[in-house]
């Protein structure tokens, strides 16, 4: 959209209609089992993605609707996917058995190593890493989805916040000049929200752990097996694809070379791996782990609907995100953190960098040149990170890994809330937290 077209709402219902579907089909009768199909899936977010087009095609120009598409699809959305697919695929071999107590000291200490793993090997490797660890431990408990939903917020979005590699907003940030190891500035806030939700967590898993039934306390009491690792070899492949996001971006050149990255080489190089993968591990070791193929097929046709319909509404931020009035660090973190939950937080957070970007640095403030020449204060910059990467935990759609993690769950048989039941979720247990980090950090 190369101007905001005065018909916009209009072209934000075909996004607002995805959202709708996604948050109460499931809970009709009669269209939950039609929904359940990953075909169902298609049909909306297909028909969701043609509308939008249709609309910017009609108020702008078809051309610049194609244009628009292709830019999407090959910029955004493949690269998305083939990034989750090939850490899912990979992840999937590796086999971490072991019959655990299922306690709350055991599942908090689980949470805790994947939050530390996300920002090293990316909250969507954490998280398809340390899931199924996490079920089969708490396989003989009756109440598991909490435990699943506290996951979501500390593994698949709070651990990405100290490194690019750990979420895209980051990693997008990196590629923009911001330095590799800057985010390791924000600990003190990591530690915060981390720390207070896993606090939160060992309190009411504690509470769930005593209202289990007697059988269950009895069977999850005790460990029986020790963790063992198998399905090593898939380590290497997943160093492979950590190495090709870190070093092969597309029109630089290569470190210690004069050779200058082809678009899609990193592509390339994550199919590889995960071709490898499936290669040279045993079946044995995806069958232990339920291994299949339906988690990332359903993200894979619900985002390929949410990253087309999306183009109208990010296009209206793009147009007048330095409109909206922001100045302060407050403003930033709660306006690009809102925006991340319902919109994919890496497009949200260049947003509103691009905007932060717009706002002089005061004398004494910290700032970072962009590869561009541009200048940003640091505590924007913090801000806008902060709110992209943690509140991307407040719904199912905030971040690629969340829906995933949902749908591994529910494959094993884990009744997880609804759209808006995980969203009371966030509300009850994040938001608090979010408000005191905003009075701690964002003064």
């Amino acid at each position: 959209m190369h101007s905001v077209h005065p018909l916009w709402p209009l072209g934000s219902l075909p996004f607002v209609a995805l959202l709708l579907a996604i948050a109460v089909l499931p809970l009709v009768p009669r269209a939950a089992h039609w929904w359940h199909a990953n075909s169902s899936k298609l049909i909306v977010a297909l028909a969701c993605g043609l509308a939008t087009l249709l609309f910017m095609a009609t108020t702008d120009s078809a051309s610049a609707a194609w244009q628009a598409l292709v830019h999407v699809l090959l910029g955004d959305y493949l690269p998305f996917i083939i990034l989750l697919a090939s850490l899912y695929v990979v992840a999937g071999g590796i086999l971490i058995r072991g019959d655990l107590a299922a306690t709350p000291a055991t599942n908090t200490s689980i949470l805790l190593v994947g939050t530390l793993l996300a920002s090293i090997m990316g909250t969507t490797g954490a998280s398809v890493l340390l899931i199924r660890l996490l079920l089969t431990t708490n396989q003989k408990r009756t109440r598991v989805a909490h435990t699943v939903v506290f996951f979501i917020f500390l593994v698949s979005n709070i651990g990405g916040l100290l490194l690019p590699t750990g979420d895209p907003p980051l990693f997008l940030g990196y590629l923009r000049g911001v330095p590799f190891f800057w985010t390791l500035q924000m600990w003190k806030p990591f530690l915060f929200v981390a720390g207070s939700v896993l606090a939160i967590y060992w309190c009411v898993d504690s509470w769930m752990f005593r209202h289990e039934t007697s059988a269950a306390r009895s069977a999850e009491s005790v460990t029986r097996r020790r963790i063992h690792l198998a399905g090593s070899i898939n380590l290497l492949w997943l160093g492979g694809i950590l190495a090709a996001v870190i070093m092969l971006i597309p029109g630089r050149t290569l470190v210690g070379t004069s050779w200058t990255v082809p678009t899609f080489a990193r592509e390339a190089v994550m199919v590889a791996c995960a071709i490898l993968s499936l290669l040279t591990t045993r079946r044995e070791f995806r069958e232990i782990n339920r291994f299949s193929w339906g988690p990332i097929v359903e993200v894979a046709v619900l985002f390929i609907g949410i990253f087309v319909a999306m183009l109208v509404p990010l296009g209206v931020l793009q147009q007048q995100g330095s409109e909206l009035g922001l100045s302060s660090p407050t403003g930033y973190f709660w306006t690009t953190g809102t925006l991340s939950s319902f919109l994919d937080n890496a497009p949200t957070y260049l947003v509103f960098l691009t905007t932060a970007v717009t706002q002089p640095v005061p004398s004494g403030v910290a700032s970072i040149q962009l590869v561009d020449g541009s200048i940003v204060a640091e505590p924007l910059l913090a801000a806008v990170s902060l709110g992209a990467v943690l509140m991307g935990a407040n719904t199912y759609i905030g971040n690629g890994p969340n829906f995933m993690v949902k749908a591994i769950a529910e494959e094993r048989g884990i009744r997880m809330p609804t759209f808006f039941g995980y969203m009371a979720w966030a509300a009850a247990i994040l938001l608090p937290v979010f408000i005191a980090t905003t009075v701690v950090f964002l003064r």
